[in-house]
């Protein structure tokens, strides 16, 4: 309303060109007109908002506000609901358990649009997760570890490891409608297993082995990593029993400072960098292609990690998802 009598206002007092006017305001041309027939004939009241047509809604403005702060706040299963994800169906259960309304799933679509809600792909967490050590590690373990790399001029890297298997698929491709795409790959299964360790300056270091993570296997990863380092290693893993051995302390201590180990919170790998190393990987890289066999597969896990390597700006990206802002 308040544009609406702003716009007659220049027009009828200041004299301004009512063309002039509208396109400065971005409307339409035609609507500076309807605003002064409205003016002429009940004054500034007529500019008033006109009542929207059509059937009232069921549910009023503090029932769907409420509908918002369930959904937003609450998991549907502390609500007694079979799944932890809201749908449309659920929630149209809850309107009529709470208010007796029925709705279409359509219209709680409809509705959950106008409250700007939209259908998004959740991230899990562990329940087992300490927020309270989240915490202290964002505010405090993290920005000890950055001093200590300060006046010792040492390097920080973030360390973890994953899996990956020849059966893992990702990515969408066009087809025609109704009719699923095939593609031909192998139907053997295989796999190997992946160490990595990433730093802010988008620096990479990895090793791929078809063995399963042993301390062994681990503390050659650890030489690999020191090997030619100017600098001393502040290394950042997570809490598997492997990184705690008695053989990776024992050649930790071997090293006299050249490396040191610092562990996350348990259960929080999205404090992790390296996490995105491997979705880059399996999912827009090995998972979007044709696999053949065994030779064929490790050499495209390498050549995606040796790619990785060379575009340090990609790597430093992974550093500023919002989980991860705490380590800049």
């Amino acid at each position: 309303m308040e544009i609406r009598q702003r716009a007659v206002e220049r027009v009828v007092r200041d004299g301004e060109s009512p063309e002039v006017v509208i396109q400065a305001l971005g409307f339409q041309r035609s609507v500076i007109y309807e605003w002064l027939g409205r003016f002429r004939q009940g004054g500034m009241a007529g500019l008033e908002a006109k009542p929207l047509a059509g059937r009232p809604t069921k549910l009023g403005p503090k029932e769907m506000q409420r509908c918002v702060r369930i959904i937003t706040s609450k998991n549907p299963v502390q609500l007694r609901f079979p799944f932890a994800l809201w749908t449309r169906s659920m929630i149209q259960e809850l309107i009529w358990r709470d208010y007796g309304v029925s709705l279409s799933e359509s219209a709680v679509g409809r509705m959950l649009r106008r409250l700007g809600l939209s259908p998004q792909r959740p991230l899990f967490r562990a329940y087992q997760q300490d927020p309270e050590a989240v915490q202290r590690w964002r505010e405090a373990d993290y920005p000890a570890i950055q001093r200590l790399a300060k006046e010792e001029r040492a390097g920080i890297y973030f360390e973890d490891e994953a899996g990956i298997r020849s059966d893992h698929h990702n990515g969408t491709t066009w087809a025609a409608k109704g009719k699923t795409p095939v593609v031909r790959t192998t139907g053997s299964r295989f796999g190997m297993n992946l160490i990595s360790a990433v730093s802010a300056k988008g620096q990479l270091r990895f090793m791929v082995t078809p063995q399963r993570l042993t301390a062994t296997v681990f503390v050659e990863f650890l030489r690999r990593l020191i090997h030619n380092q100017e600098r001393p290693v502040l290394l950042i893993v997570d809490n598997h029993s492997t990184h705690k051995a008695r053989m990776v302390k024992d050649f930790v201590e071997q090293t006299c400072g050249q490396l040191r180990v610092f562990y996350l919170p348990p259960y929080s790998p999205e404090l992790n960098p390296d996490e995105w190393v491997w979705r880059h990987v399996k999912d827009h890289r090995a998972g979007r292609q044709v696999i053949t066999g065994p030779a064929q597969f490790q050499e495209l896990v390498l050549s995606s990690l040796r790619r990785l390597q060379k575009l340090p700006a990609i790597l430093r990206g992974f550093f500023a998802a919002p989980d991860l802002c705490y380590i800049l």
